[in-house]
């Protein structure tokens, strides 16, 4: 990766006409898929930059309006990723179904990704060994840094004319091909998590074809630091730790209860740190080092806080078992790293991950400082291919936009949704006590509002700031 973030590619200045170009065939039929789903597909250039030279198609499925009396149009949805949409919509189509009273509900899956064509890598994506991303020397950053750059090449040469061309400035063009196959004058949009990237380009580049966009849990793409990029997921993730300590306090289910969780943290981190602390159940000679404990402590959500209580208690009675056994988490799909590096190709260099997380330990010392290592994991050694950097935006002409994000989400800190806000006029940004994913984790006060918006074009007064989901 280049060590510092490259200026915005001329690709990107390209101009391109309100509606899809005429290379991309967006006649489309819906068929009966299954799940209540109907499928269809459509023909769009593998290169926008070269609108007719070869074509991909795009898998998309649509979850009909429950009522045509109440149906007020077309809603596309991104539940983010960057991941395929029509086999997750299949599983989680119940937490989305109150759109349907007013909407046809349409996803598709982003170019390279399952129902579109489809690119397979010849390896899966590598996993750090056991789960443990946060890389605490130089010689085992290298190794997986080769196993990194050797599934990068093979994608390449499976991608074929898609090498290069996983990232949202294409998908932002796709979108827009959707819009014109769907028939609509006008978009009504969806994003949650990485749904978000997408949803920020198409309004860069096509902002007067948007109806109602709302954006749930920011991915913020407008930061071109690192370092202050990470800052906000570093700072949420030790306020979590820190509501992790306050639970322990206040309540006696808690393995720490009547003690102070966080020097229970210290002391556990500086032992590890020391020595790695046996844990004879994950297997013999077994241990857990500092880093593997980084990795696995989850302070984020309040169902893993029971269980993050007994570990460390163990771990500091001698015993860290909890923590070292084997990493049993799903992978992400293999082209999710090759997209999100394509859309955020910052320094992945040992020394210049580690001088950020020396910066981050200065404001988060105790575990969000470990915030520096996800990207490094994703995306060190992958091959350079016209990416899609982050930029600021300033999209013009815009209808008012709702933006929501979670006090408590280290992964999409509400700083970032509150960033990307404060770039585009007339946007709202509604605040909850919350994590990520808002809507789709079925908080009342923030759907009712989104129902609202969506329908009416009403968005929440200024300020407004939802409860938790069980309030």
């Amino acid at each position: 990766m280049r060590k510092t973030i490259i200026a915005v590619l001329g690709a990107l200045l390209l101009p391109l006409a309100a509606g899809a170009p005429a290379a991309a065939d967006t006649r489309l039929s819906w068929q009966d898929c299954g799940d209540g789903l109907q499928c269809g597909r459509i023909t769009v250039p593998a290169d926008w930059a070269v609108p007719k030279g070869e074509q991909i198609t795009l898998g998309l499925a649509k979850l009909p309006a429950q009522d045509p009396a109440t149906r007020q149009g077309t809603l596309v949805l991104n539940m983010g990723g960057p991941a395929q949409q029509i086999s997750v919509l299949r599983q989680a189509k119940n937490y989305f179904a109150d759109l349907t009273r007013w909407f046809d509900v349409v996803v598709f899956d982003p170019r390279g990704f399952e129902a579109s064509t489809e690119v397979r890598c010849p390896d899966p994506a590598p996993l750090a060994a056991n789960g443990v991303w946060v890389f605490s020397g130089p010689a085992a950053y290298a190794r997986y840094t080769e196993r990194n750059r050797r599934f990068g090449l093979g994608c390449a040469d499976a991608a074929g004319p898609l090498a290069g061309k996983l990232n949202s400035w294409q998908g932002a063009r796709d979108l827009e091909a959707v819009r014109v196959a769907l028939g609509e004058q006008k978009l009504n949009y969806f994003g949650n998590s990485y749904g978000t990237v997408l949803g920020v380009a198409y309004a860069e580049y096509f902002p007067s074809r948007i109806s109602r966009m709302y954006l749930d849990s920011v991915v913020d793409h407008t930061n071109r630091s690192l370092a202050e990029w990470l800052l906000p997921k570093a700072t949420t993730k030790e306020r979590n730790l820190h509501r992790f300590a306050g639970w322990c306090a206040t309540d006696q289910s808690c393995a720490l209860h009547g003690r102070d969780a966080l020097k229970v943290w210290d002391e556990v981190m500086a032992r590890a740190a020391e020595r790695p602390i046996p844990a004879p159940g994950a297997g013999s000679g077994a241990t857990a080092s500092a880093a593997l404990i980084a990795s696995r402590a989850a302070p984020t959500f309040e169902a893993t806080w029971p269980e993050l209580a007994r570990s460390l208690a163990e771990a500091h009675a001698g015993d860290a078992t909890r923590f070292a056994k084997p990493f049993t988490g799903p992978a992400d799909p293999d082209l999710s790293r090759i997209t999100m590096c394509g859309d955020f190709p910052y320094p992945t260099a040992y020394r210049e991950v580690k001088a950020v997380e020396t910066r981050l330990r200065k404001v988060a010392p105790r575990i969000g400082w470990t915030a520096a290592w996800p990207p490094a994991n994703f995306c060190t050694g992958l091959p350079d291919k016209t990416p899609f950097p982050p930029h600021p935006v300033r999209p013009r002409g815009l209808p008012p936009i709702l933006i929501a994000g979670g006090e408590y989400d280290d992964t999409t800190p509400p700083a970032h949704a509150r960033r990307i806000a404060a770039q585009i006029d007339g946007a709202r940004y509604l605040a909850a006590k919350g994590g990520h994913a808002l809507y789709w984790s079925g908080n009342p006060c923030v759907r009712d509002h989104v129902h609202r918006y969506l329908t009416t074009g009403q968005l929440p007064p200024a300020g407004t700031t939802c409860g938790p989901a069980s309030s």
